[in-house]
């Protein structure tokens, strides 16, 4: 029976793998940082989402408002995880010519 792609299509399948799995790697060398409270609370995270650092200005310590730093510390994190899926999002669509391909991160 014929190969109904093509030994081209399994070529360009098995390249755009090799890219995919360059541009994860890639990913999660590349940093984000957000903050949150005019910035006493700064998190950091990977193009793989992974929390890797939270920053926390004496004075926030201070208050002891428990309530208030977690609500900062959350804010950062969140919107340090946006920013890292909207890196990997423009990354991703350079790489697959703006098809979304769900699973690959």
């Amino acid at each position: 029976m014929k190969n109904l792609f093509g030994g081209n299509f399994l070529k360009q399948a098995k390249m755009m793998q090799e890219k995919i799995t360059q541009l994860q790697e890639e990913m999660a060398q590349k940093k984000v940082t957000a903050s949150s409270g005019g910035g006493m609370v700064e998190a950091t995270v990977n193009g793989k989402q992974e929390v890797l650092s939270i920053k926390i200005e004496p004075e926030v310590l201070k208050n002891s408002d428990v309530s208030m730093i977690e609500d900062l510390v959350l804010a950062a994190v969140n919107e340090a995880i946006k920013k890292s899926k909207e890196l990997v999002t423009k990354e991703l669509g350079s790489l697959t010519g703006g098809m979304n391909i769900p699973g690959l991160f």
